[in-house]
This record gives C-alpha cells, structure tokens and sequence, in this order.
C-alpha cells in the first residue's frame, strides 16, 4: 500500500528524519549479532516470578500459544495493575505514540515535521477533555485507572530504551535524548477522544457537501449523496422492510438537505478553499483507528436460541477499521479468582493497550459487539470574528483564548495560540501547520452581507472564520462504562452500563446465557434547533444551536424481538418515522441487506444457525454493485482484449473472493467508471471512494442512460453506453498492465493486497526500516460495502486495501469456550516475536482460533504461566 495517497498520508514527511545515517546503522544492525540481541532483548519474560510492587497478592498470567494472556488476581486493583503490566510487556512503544498523539506532542518524537498535526490536535482539546474526564471519575473507577498506570510504570521502572520496545533503537538514531514519561490515568483516558474522532460520523460529508454548493444544485448534490433505501434495505430496529421488491436502489436525499443556510456567505472560489483546506487539516490528524471516511463500518448480528443448532444465542462481530501494526486489538481475560461485590470482573474479548478493562467481548453471564452508530454529533459554524470578539445574537463576545508551547525533537519550541467561540474551537487560519489558512481570504469583503462600518481605521476588519462543535469536545462517562459492561449480568445492567457510553456513539447488540438477545443505542446525540447538520451554518446567531439531546430511553432499542435475530451493520439504526435525527448519512445497507438475506434464507430453509454459519457469512464475498452493473456491461458491445475481459462475466456469481478472474476485472471497471465520471467534476478529495454511496449514486444512473453524469467532456464520451464501452477497453487493459495478457489467469487477490504497517515508523521513507516492522502483502478477496470488507479506496491509483474486519469473534451462549475468535496480527507489538503476525495467515483465509475461557480449559491450553508477585 505504500505509494497510495490515503496511506502515504499520516507520516509523509517521517522520511526525512531518517537520513543516511539511520540507513546505514539500521543496516549494520541488521547485518550483525548486536542487532539480533538487539531485537530479543525488548522480548518479555512470559514464564518464571516476576516481584512488582503495588501488588496485594500473587497474580497468575497464562498465555496460550497464540501469546494471548489470561488474568486471574485476588482483588479488582491487582487485576488492573496486571492488565497494565502485560500491555507494557506486549505492546508499550503502541501505547506511547498514541499518548503522543492524543496529547499534540508527536513532535517531541519526530522533530518539526509534526508540528502541523500537534497544532490541530491541540486546538481540539484532546489532552484537555482527558484530564476534565479523569478528574469526574468516581474513587472506584479511577482506582481501576490508576492501578492500571502503576502496573504500566512498573514495568518502565525495569525496562529501558531498546528493551522496551525495538523502535526506540530506530528512534534513538534522530532522537537520542528521548526517555518515555510515567504513565497517567489521562493518558488511557485520552483515547478515548481518539476513538471518538476516528468514528466521527458525517464531518467529511458535511464538508464535501458544501463544497458542491459552489457549482451544483441541490438537486445535483442530492444524487451525489443519496438518502437511505428504506424500502428495500433493512433498519436495525424493525428489521427488512415490509416488502423487499429486490432492488437496492437509493433514493435521492432531499435537496433542502444540501442546501447551506442562506446566510451563510456562499462564494465560489473563496468558500471552496476554505472547505478544501479544512478537509486537509482533517486528513492530517493520523487514523489511529483507521479512516474515517464514510465508507468505513463494521458487522454485528445476534440470534436467539430458538433459531440455532444449541439452542442459546450466538453473537457475531467484525469491526472494521485501518489496518495497523498491531492491530488496534489486544485479546486478553480478566478474572477475579473468587467473583464478588468487591472484585466482580469475569470477562474476556478485545481491549486497547494503554486502555484497562475489556472493550468487546463477554462474560459468564452475557456477550456485546459494537459498530459505529455514527450519528451526526459534529457542526461546522461559520463565525463572524472582529478582533478579539465574535458576534452573537447581536452581541460582541470575546473568543477565549489560551496560549501553548510545543516542544520539537531537535528544534526550537513553537508557540501557538487557541481561540473558541462557545461553539467550540475555531479550526481555521491555523498557524505553523502543513495546512494553509483558510480564512484569509474567506470570503471576500464584496461578497459579505451588508455589516456595520468601522468607527475608524483602527479597528479591526470583520473576518469569517469556521468553528466545530462536537460531542467528544466535553467531558464524558464512557471511561467508567466500560467497567460497568464488562460486570454487567443482565439486559437491566447492560442497559445502566450503555447509558453512560456517550461517546463515541454505536451500536451495541446483546446476548445472554438466558436466552435473551438485544440491541441498544448509547451516545451523546444533539437535538439541532434548526437544520440537519448536513452543511456548514451560521455561528452569529442561536437559531442554529443544539438544543439538548436525545434522551437515552428514546435512543433506538430492541429486545427479543419475534424475528429472532437482530442485525446492526451501520445500517440506519431507526425508521423515516423516528421522532429525532441521528443523521441524514447512514450508511446505505448493502451490508446489513446481505446479512440479512444470508440469516433468512437458512431460517427459512429451517436449518438452524451455527457457530460456522456465523463465520461463514462474515466472509460473504457478494458484491451488490456487481450485481446490479454487470448486466448493464454485459450489454455493451466491444472487441479485442475488452471482449475476451468481458466473457469473464459469464456466469459470474457477483463474488470478489481472492482468486476470482471476474472480480478483478470488475474491480479495475469500477473504479476505472468512477473516475472517468466523477474525477472532472468533482472538487479535490470529495471525488468517489468506491463504497456505499458511489453504489447507490450509479445503481440510480443506470436509470438514466442520459443523465450527464455519463459524460466526460475530456474523452468526449456521451451517454452510458459509449462510457460504459469506453470504461470496459480501459480496465482491459490496465488488467494487462497489472495481470498479464491471459485474462483466465487475472485474479482479484493479485491486486488487492494488504500489506501490514507499522503505525508509526512503517512509512518512513527508509527501507530497512519498513523492512523490520511491515509485513506483507497479503492477498485478499472482498471488498468496499461487502460483508466481507476489505474496502479499496476508488480516487487513488491501484487496489490496496485500506479498511479491513479488524477481528471476527462469534460468541456462543451455550458454551463459553466453542467461541471462536481471530485478530488481524497478533498478540505481540514487538518485530520478530512469534506472535508479532501470527494470527495474519488465520485471518487472511478466514479461519479462527478456539476462544476459550474457562478456568479448566485455560490452563490445558496455557503453554506459558507467569507469576507476579508483591514486591
């Protein structure tokens, strides 16, 4: 994925900290036994005593081959002071690039080449909303946070430089002087704020919306971002429509819906470079969980009892986010040794490093999976700012302004300043970034709506800038609701524990070992008092403000429902009839339809659902897209390389699986028609990704064989037809280019790759470094709004996967250890460890590990036990 601009974009400029001298040394290290010792020697100690102070009492860690370990303490503190010690152990270099991120100070590792993106991310706040959250934590929660970071700290008291982590010995070519801090409850806090700006919902639509408005009509721009399919696509809550006719067609959304409001001050040249820049500026905050882009989602569905081969409910889960690493996952279980009041954890699944407690997963009494909800929880206003002040309502307020001092890796410090409206921060005409200002010239004085003259020549001039306010901008719970899933026993419980999830906002399905399943929305959601979020509005006056949010008993929910399955694949969680808006850009259901079918079918065939179905359809390969635009290219006519392509289509099924011929001609046509039709008219970087929404925009062309979005005016092609045509000829032969002249022997797999980076230094420039710490390519099948979601992104040259089903978990009710699970890498952040990669190949073809939780099966299993003692 290297080259790719999607990827290539988090570190771009990492390259030149690492010049000659770091080539050469990575090489000698290499290339002698010091390098080997020095690769080894950050390897954790995974069997034996180990004495750690802090400790009440001896604490058992068991890992199975796999590396993934299996707590067991006597007291809730030890349990967490454990977690945080084995976190260390596996993962800590992870760990401290995130705290960095998530607190602006990335340039303390990598020098001035950051100081952009410590710019944004302070003016956001991250660090500052952290530090508010932690000191609202209730005495029990912030012990647990607390006896984390000791745990965390013990391990840095005895573990130094290289044999932390291998990547401090690269770091240590450019930043000698570099020694990590103590760990603090904030800084496992903070990514919490990560998470939530990762799944962010609508911004990027917000933006590119409005870039449209400069040269399209609402109605244009309603065909480029269609409303949810309602008829033909299933709601979480009511589940399929009442009456499927087939299709999958997307209605066009509401042209009021694209429309800014009038006052906002809409000129064409000045409002794009405004937008532009700011969606730069988003860009260049680093995806720590991956993309978020509107073609990023997850899978989650859940089926009762009276439908499976057990007879108890099985739940299903693949989150899909940027491929990393690690992975952003790290398997581990948490238990009490005697379960009670004062140490009630018996919990295993999915944590973050740097994050106590257990993220997804289950317990003995009930499960839970997550997708993102990805309600609309973020608003750009546009400010009117005269010096020290912005308007509102009439009045002039001053901005709140706050001062702070960057420190560079082998520079000076660099001073920045923070200004807010009550909105929240203002995230234009930003300094010392590697974004341009956009509000210099936005917009232009003859453009403004009529405003007061100066008094005089000394004050100021009246400039519009752009504020954001989001919901993860104030202080939350969902640092202590994460304790409260994971003790939670009951549907009553599970429920108290999401109410404090605010964000970020998902969707949270249940089971439980009584047989009960359901499906519960969390989240902090604002009610707008005017407007639907889907536009930039005027910040100068309260007719545009949030006006509380969406009770928690009126979030979207569902418990057993006579279906008997529930499906939440980042489908519109509710219904056109639902009271309240969550957001006008749900993801269209291409997946969840899928799923749904999939569930259906076997119910009504009166098979019944088992622990292998569930893994089966998490690797559902059918792309709808395929199926509703291959026909339309079956019917065009075309000669020589273009024929031979298209007879691959003959008797195509519409699966992208990875060695299919069909789907990797398919895949070059479909990104080879976005770009032939949208790249032209499109504003930079709002173009086509090749997901869900560019589905449904040429699922409705097709209707409309003269629509002129079937023009290129630098090809001269006119009409469907000819592009079409046109389209098949080109994809011909860059299948040629990229597979060889022998079209039975094109596979999809041999284009779409994913290769492993490291999240950090894996796109430095240098390729000894790459070398140590990426891994790959891997070859793969799926695709963008396919269950099995391996998602390409259409507006960069080539196929590299960009997304991906981070982990597969199928949880069985019945019996805890017939769950099955698998992570994208594995269980160890360190280069060379066993377990660095190992569960890759497993994940690649789709097979699972065993996940076993009880105590007798764990310790049959457990190939390494160690034992840390008080100290």
């Amino acid at each position: 994925m290297g080259t790719d601009a999607p990827r290539s974009k988090r570190h771009r400029r990492l390259s030149r900290l690492f010049a000659a001298l770091g080539v050469l040394l990575t090489l000698a290290l290499i290339a002698s036994g010091v390098g080997v010792w020095t690769v080894h020697r950050s390897f954790p100690m995974l069997a034996g005593e180990i004495a750690i102070p802090g400790l009440e009492s001896q604490v058992t860690v068991m890992r199975d081959e796999a590396g993934i370990p299996s707590i067991t303490a006597k007291t809730s503190g030890d349990l967490f002071l454990a977690q945080g010690y084995v976190h260390a152990q596996d993962r800590f270099w992870e760990m401290d690039f995130r705290r960095h991120v998530t607190a602006g100070r990335l340039s303390e590792l990598f020098g001035d080449s950051q100081v952009g993106t410590d710019t944004f991310v302070r003016t956001l706040g991250w660090r500052a909303v952290a530090e508010a959250e932690v000191a609202l934590l209730d005495p029990e929660t912030l012990g647990y946070f607390q006896a984390y970071a000791d745990g965390v700290n013990a391990y840095l008291d005895t573990h130094r430089g290289a044999g932390l982590s291998l990547e401090y010995a690269v770091l240590a070519l450019q930043n000698p002087g570099y020694e990590p801090e103590p760990w603090t409850p904030a800084d496992s806090v903070a990514w919490l704020k990560a998470m939530a700006w990762d799944l962010r919902s609508n911004l990027v639509d917000e933006i590119d919306r409005a870039l449209l408005t400069t040269d399209y009509t609402p109605a244009e721009i309603a065909e480029l971002h269609p409303a949810y399919p309602y008829a033909t696509h299933p709601t979480i809550t009511d589940g399929p429509p009442a009456a499927d006719t087939g299709a999958a067609t997307a209605a066009p959304a509401s042209a009021d819906a694209a429309r800014p409001a009038a006052e906002v001050p809409v000129t064409s040249a000045a409002y794009r470079d405004a937008l532009s820049s700011l969606r730069t500026s988003l860009a260049s905050v680093p995806e720590l969980l991956g993309p978020a882009g509107g073609d990023i989602g997850s899978n989650s569905w859940v089926v009762s009892g009276a439908l499976t081969d057990t007879g108890a409910p099985l739940l299903a889960n693949d989150p899909h986010l940027g491929p990393a690493l690690p992975s952003v996952w790290y398997q581990v279980g948490l238990r009490c040794s005697t379960v009670s009041a004062e140490c009630p954890f018996d919990v295993a699944g999915y944590s973050f490093s740097g994050l106590p407690g257990v993220v997804i997963g289950h317990n003995s009494r009930i499960a839970w999976g997550f997708t993102n909800l990805a309600p609309d929880v973020a608003d750009l206003y546009v400010e009117k700012v005269t010096g020290d002040t912005y308007e509102y309502d009439g009045v002039a307020k001053p901005l709140l302004v706050r001062s702070e001092k960057i420190t560079v890796a082998g520079g000076a410090a660099v001073k920045i300043t923070i200004r807010s409206t009550d909105h929240g921060p203002i995230v234009s005409g930003l300094t010392g970034t590697e974004f341009p200002a956009i509000a210099s010239d936005y917009p232009a004085a003859a453009d403004m709506p009529p405003q007061a003259e100066p008094a005089d020549a000394a004050t100021p001039a009246t400039t519009y800038e752009l504020s954001l306010q989001w919901t993860a901008l104030s202080p939350g719970r969902t640092a202590s609701a994460i304790f409260a899933l994971n003790r939670a026993s009951n549907w009553d419980s599970f429920r108290a524990a999401a109410a404090n999830f605010d964000v970020p906002s998902q969707n949270l399905v249940y089971a439980d070992v009584d047989g009960n399943i359901g499906y519960q929305a969390p989240g902090v959601v604002p009610i707008r008092t005017t407007g639907d979020g889907t536009v930039p509005v005027p910040g100068w006056t309260s007719e545009y403000g949030w006006n509380g949010y969406i009770p928690f008993d009126a979030l979207p929910q569902v418990f057993n429902p006579p279906s008997g399955y529930i499906v939440a694949a980042n489908n519109a969680a509710v219904g056109s009839e639902y009271p309240y808006l969550i957001t006008a850009d749900w993801d269209l259901g291409y997946r969840a339809a899928q799923i749904t079918k999939r569930l259906t079918t076997q119910i009504a065939a009166g098979t019944p659902l088992t622990s292998a179905a569930m893994s089966e359809i998490q690797a559902d390969d059918f792309s709808a897209i395929a199926e509703e635009l291959v026909p339309a290219l079956q019917a065009v006519t075309v000669t020589g390389k273009a024929l031979e392509a298209q007879k691959l289509f003959e008797g195509w099924d519409y699966t992208v699986g990875a060695d299919s011929a069909a789907a990797g001609y398919f895949n070059i046509v479909w990104h080879t028609l976005l770009a032939e039709m949208f790249d032209a008219k499109l504003p930079d970087g709002a173009g086509m990704t090749g997901g869900d929404r560019s589905f449904a925009v040429v699922t409705n062309l097709l209707a409309q064989p003269d629509s002129p979005w079937w023009a290129n005016e630098r090809t001269g092609t006119v009409g469907q037809t000819k592009m079409l045509a046109r389209v098949l000829e080109e994809a011909a032969n860059e299948g040629v280019d990229r597979m060889g002249s022998d079209t039975a022997e094109w596979q999809w797999g041999r284009i779409h790759t994913l290769t492993l980076t490291n999240q950090s230094l894996g796109e430095s420039g240098v390729a000894p470094i790459e070398w140590l710490f990426n891994r790959g390519p891997y070859r793969l099948g799926g695709g963008s709004a396919v269950v099995n979601a391996n998602g390409s992104d259409a507006t960069v040259s080539g196929y590299a996967v960009d997304w991906v089903p981070s982990m597969r978990q199928v949880i069985d009710l019945g019996d805890f250890d017939r769950s099955t699970w698998i992570n994208l890498t594995g269980a160890s952040g360190h280069a060379f460890h066993p377990n660095y990669v190992d569960q890759a190949p497993l994940w690649q073809n789709h097979e699972t590990r065993p996940w076993l939780f009880t105590p007798a099966a764990l310790t049959t299993a457990a190939t390494d036990t160690l034992t840390l003692s008080p100290g």
